[in-house]
């Protein structure tokens, strides 16, 4: 079986590419001008044109051809007994090649750019413990209050009263009224979509992701309601190129924080305890404790009941999905894997300082 010269090219073109990509790891002021503000925008934004009127997920269509496509490849391969082994190894590692090239090109490459903070001109450095206890107890104020003026006691739990589509369609105006203050945020032609793998994705313990490929936004349509804004916004985050996740869920909160509806300011706030009050509680439980009791009961309620929805859907399986997603972000600049979640609270600390709101 003669193999042919393009596939010879593009398997000896992804070792190149895996030294190119250690180039760029190290150069985040080149990505940042030439790719993340250069040649990124008008390719995420032509993606999210030409998918985004799509009523599915394209993406997920694209996913679960791909499965079956490398299912069957295994399949033909064992039952032909490894005849002509070589060219179809080749022949699948070309197909890598191409993968690999526009995983990068279309949204990876985002991973190494300069950090959102210096785009910000946050000045971060170690926060103390009073500091997050300061800004913990300004989130709980401002949570309490959006809780309350939803629902007119304390006592209960917020029910989010929006389809997911009209949550899409929402969630870029708090995006519009974000650019006003950081044009660096706009956002433009949306590509947000519930994911056909939602049933999947709570199963391995995920509220959305980005397909890189396809630009589209995937919420899973599952979660409960309270955290869908933030969820939408952080992957609409993603979108726009800040791929490192404490950068997307900053982002998301400011999203959600500017909108004008109570539900999405809400729901930014919320997450945003839930980080800091995460930490807080790493490094003085008695004090978590404390702030927790001057959280509305409503509140609690909600992330009990949020709690609760995560619990049922446990497995063996979600750990194992999460070591290799965690493998995966490290793989990408992300030191901390799927704990750099959690560096969001840098984020927080430097932006309720600077809002003087504390």
């Amino acid at each position: 079986m003669k193999i042919p010269k393009r596939h010879i090219f593009l398997t000896l073109f992804l070792p190149i590419q895996f030294f190119l990509i250690k180039w760029a790891a190290t150069h985040p002021e080149f990505i940042e001008k030439y790719y993340s503000n250069g040649i990124y925008p008008p390719i995420s934004s032509f993606l999210r044109i030409i998918l985004g009127w799509i009523p599915f997920s394209f993406g997920d269509v694209l996913l679960a051809f791909g499965v079956f496509i490398f299912i069957r490849f295994i399949f033909r391969l064992i039952k032909t007994r490894f005849k002509n082994f070589i060219p179809k190894i080749i022949h699948f590692t070309a197909i890598l090649s191409v993968i690999y090239f526009c995983f990068y090109l279309f949204w990876g490459l985002n991973y190494y750019r300069e950090p959102l903070a210096k785009n910000l001109n946050y000045q971060q450095q170690k926060y103390t413990t009073e500091q997050l206890k300061k800004v913990t107890k300004q989130v709980i104020k401002n949570l309490n209050y959006y809780q309350l003026k939803i629902t007119k006691n304390d006592t209960l739990k917020v029910k989010n009263p929006y389809s997911q589509k009209e949550m899409y369609a929402m969630a870029i105006l708090g995006y519009h009224h974000l650019s006003k203050d950081y044009p660096q945020l706009k956002y433009q032609h949306k590509s947000v979509k519930s994911s056909l793998m939602s049933l999947l994705q709570t199963y391995n313990g995920t509220a959305g992701y980005l397909n890189p490929l396809t630009g589209e936004a995937q919420v899973n349509d599952r979660i409960p309601k309270t955290g869908y804004p933030t969820t939408t916004c952080h992957e609409m985050a993603h979108q726009i190129g800040f791929a490192a996740e404490n950068e997307a869920n900053f982002v998301g909160f400011l999203a959600a924080n500017y909108n004008e509806d109570f539900y999405f300011k809400y729901a930014s706030y919320r997450m945003a305890f839930g980080y800091c009050i995460s930490e807080l509680r790493k490094r003085d439980k008695t004090l978590s404790k404390e702030l927790w009791k001057t959280v509305n009961k409503g509140i609690s309620k909600d992330f009990n009941a949020s709690y609760t929805f995560w619990q049922q859907y446990k497995n063996p399986f979600e750990p194992i999905v999460k070591k290799g997603y965690n493998a995966y972000l490290k793989a990408n600049k992300q030191d901390k894997g799927v704990q750099s979640y959690n560096y969001v609270v840098d984020l927080f600390i430097s932006y309720f300082e600077s809002s003087k709101d504390i």
